[in-house]
This record gives C-alpha cells, structure tokens and sequence, in this order.
C-alpha cells in the first residue's frame, strides 16, 4: 500500500479583537511671535544640554538594577534641579532612563539578527555549492559560497561586539537621531547644506517636556493650559528667570492657543487628571508645535460573536494599496470591492504619515457608510524576513535583482504602523478591529 506524505503544516491562528489604546495624543499649532520664540528656543536649548549631560551620566552607569536606577535617578535629579528646577529635572533623568533602555531593547534586536543571519549562513555553507540536504540549497556557485563565508567572518565579528556591549550594559544613543547625524558626513547625498542641516540638528535635540501631575492645577505645573482663557505658560528654568512675563517664573505665550482636533477631550482631562506636553519646532518650516498626551481608560472591547452579526470591513495589505471589500452577516459581500493607494515607497517619512493617515481615514469611512461595526485585518508580520535580510531564501528571492526587489517590497509594506494607526483611529471613531491569521486573505 502505497504511503502518501503529509507535508507540515503550521496551525492558523484564532481571530481576536484588537485592545484600544490605553492613551491618547493631541497636536495643535503654536503660532508664537518672534519674542515668544526666542523664548522657547532658549528654554529648549539650555534644557536639552542638561538632557543630553544627563543621558550621558546615564549611559556611563551601564546596567543597574531597580535599586540601583532608583539611586542613579535621585543623585542625577539633584544635580539638574539646581539648574532648571524639580520637575524639569524629573522629566529629564525619566526621559534618559526611557532612552537608555530603548537603546537596550534595539541592541538585543540586532543581536538577535545576526543570530538568525548567521545561523542561516552556516546552513547553507554546510551543504556543497550547488547541492541540496534537505530543504537547505547550498550557494549556486563556489564565488557565492566563498563571499558568504568572508561575510559570515564579518557578521561573526558584529556579533561579537554586540555581546560585548549587551554583558557590559554599554549602549549608545544619540539625541537627535543617528540618521540625522550620518547625513552630516554626506550633504550633498543628503540634499542639505550646513544650515539647514544645523536647523534640523538644533530643532531635533530641543527638550520641552513636561510630565503630567493629577493633583495639579490644570494637569500640569510646569507647562500649562487654560482651555477657557487659551493661553500656554511654561515654567522657565532657573537660569532664564529674567525672561519671565509672568509671576514665579513663568513665560506665557502671546498668542491665543486652542486645539482644534478633540479639544474638548483635552479640556476635559486638564479638570480631572494629568497632562504631558511636548512643544517641539518643525526644522523645515520654523512652525511651532504643542502635543498635549495622557492615559485613558478604554472601554471593554465587544466580543467577536457581537461583531459578527453585523457586517464587517475586510482589509488586504498589499504593496502600494489595500484591497476592501465589506462582508455581511451572512458572508456575501456588499457593493464592489474597493482599492485605496498607498504608495509610500520613496517618500519623506511626513508624506508617508500622512498618506498612511488618509488611507486609514478612507477605510473608516467605507466601513461607516456601510454600517460596518468592525475592521478585519491580516496579522502580517515580516520579522523574520527583515531580521536575516538578504540572507533570507525559499520559496522568497534572497540574490540578485528579484532578492534586492523583494527586500525593499517587504520593507515597504507599513504592516507595524498600519496596524497600531487602524487600532487607534478606528477606536476614536467608535470601531472596533479584528485581527485574523494571513492564512484567511490567502
């Protein structure tokens, strides 16, 4: 009797409803006068050396325990408190502490990729060129074989580092980004000249942040606003008292300041709870910018069995656009199926946004006008083909033009961005998101 072979078959994940965000986050415009300017621009300055002489502290402490951070954190406080004030400096040594281990986190990522890189190398190296062991193809050609074996010397010595650091606690972080920083080295690749490139140096590494307090007036005492009156106020740090308008040390701003996109939930949360704010400069533009954030509580999130009995909106995530169609009760598809563009390869990293935010936008109003009550999306996730790179091989193209095509098709699809965005958008509308295994969408 002949045997028939069944091949491995991964098992398909259970649909479940996305969480709601447990936060939210405002931005409205600062149209400041040249006086109110300078103001916040020395402010943002003279804080953003001490943040920057404070991450560094931070970062040359290498790993420390709970205990440890506790101490490391007061001793550092104290010493910012006395040239800015209390709260500056809590929100400063908070800010590094969330910087170092965000380094932390994105050094362990990198460990892990080229782990996986070079586990596949050694793979492939064990089997001879052009032959196969398995479901392992060795390299096409002995030039192949031999190129990957200097680039696995190379990956091993990366690694090597990376282990290095990650057992000596030692990261590195630069504020204002290291992407900016490289483009320094190269202007003319870049499209910048020095000035420009020095404005958006000076803009990225300006620290206006302060913390939200519950017990506080109006949510905050360091950065304030009035929802009735309209105006912002900010307390200055101790060395620029002498530019105060106000009592106590405090600057408030010439210009009225309201925000026009769920203001009325930022007022709300100014009379009962706790604020951040974050006022930041647009390098380009010279504009400036007010981003009130907070903690929310969520409502519980409807079961998939409420979901179901009204019609849903299923989404495809493709390269360059999503496929819609809207799904009743019953299975039948409502209307024509729809496209949405979404081509974002190429574009400045603003762009992207907004088109990414006009496409989500799209798709909330498709499944409104057809009284959807749900989003249906495919779980994409592409880590492991992003974490061994051009390593990758199979049935994907790991050489050549079809491997260097499919790498930037892979990086091109925002699946990690799309996702977080729909959920967010999609609860401020009154929806709800469904998330199911790609296998559905096959």
């Amino acid at each position: 009797m002949r045997r028939c072979r069944v091949s491995g078959l991964r098992p398909v994940a259970a649909p479940f409803v996305a969480a709601a965000p447990a936060g939210a986050r405002v931005r409205t415009r600062l149209r400041v006068s040249a006086r109110d300017a300078e103001v916040l621009e020395a402010a943002g300055t003279h804080l953003g050396s001490l943040a920057g002489r404070d991450l560094a502290a931070r970062c040359a402490e290498g790993r420390l325990d709970a205990k440890g951070k506790a101490g490391s954190r007061a001793v550092r406080k104290r010493a910012l408190t006395a040239e800015s004030s209390s709260r500056w400096a809590g929100a400063i040594t908070r800010t590094s502490e969330d910087q170092y281990r965000l380094a932390g986190q994105n050094l362990r990522a990198g460990q892990a990729s080229l782990q996986a890189r070079i586990r596949r190398i050694e793979a492939r190296l064990a089997v001879p060129a052009g032959g196969k062991s398995g479901r392992t193809r060795g390299y096409a050609t002995a030039a192949e074989r031999h190129a990957k074996a200097i680039r696995l010397r190379s990956l091993k010595a990366r690694l090597a580092r990376a282990d290095r650091r990650l057992a000596a606690g030692t990261v590195s972080v630069v504020r204002g980004g290291r992407a900016l920083l490289r483009k320094r080295a190269n202007l003319a690749a870049a499209g910048l000249d020095e000035d420009r490139w020095r404005a958006e140096w000076e803009s990225a590494r300006l620290f206006l942040t302060a913390d939200g307090e519950k017990d506080k007036s109006l949510g905050n005492e360091t950065i304030r606003w009035h929802p009735g009156e309209g105006w912002l106020e900010i307390r200055l740090p101790a060395p620029l008292a002498h530019l105060a308008n106000r009592p106590h040390g405090r600057y408030r701003l010439s210009c009225p300041v309201e925000f026009s996109y769920r203001g009325d939930e930022v007022a709300a949360q100014t009379a009962t709870g706790a604020v951040r704010y974050d006022i930041s400069r647009g390098p380009a533009s010279g504009r400036w910018y007010l981003d009130a954030s907070w903690k929310t509580s969520p409502a519980p999130a409807a079961t998939l069995d409420e979901l179901r009995a009204s019609p849903v909106m299923a989404v495809d995530v493709n390269a360059g656009h999503l496929a819609v169609a809207v799904v009743a009760a019953d299975g039948n598809v409502l209307g024509t199926p729809a496209t949405i563009p979404l081509d974002l390869a190429g574009l400045p990293a603003a762009t992207r946004d907004g088109r990414l935010r006009a496409g989500i936008s799209a798709l909330i109003a498709t499944a409104k006008e057809h009284g959807a009550r749900a989003i249906v999306i495919e779980d994409l996730d592409f880590a492991e083909a992003r974490s061994e790179g051009r390593e990758r091989h199979g049935n994907r193209p790991s050489r050549g033009r079809r491997g260097r095509a499919f790498r930037r098709l892979v990086a091109g699809i925002p699946t990690g961005k799309l996702r977080d965005r729909l959920v967010q958008m999609a609860a401020n509308a009154g929806l709800h998101v469904i998330v199911v295994d790609p296998a559905y969408t096959c």
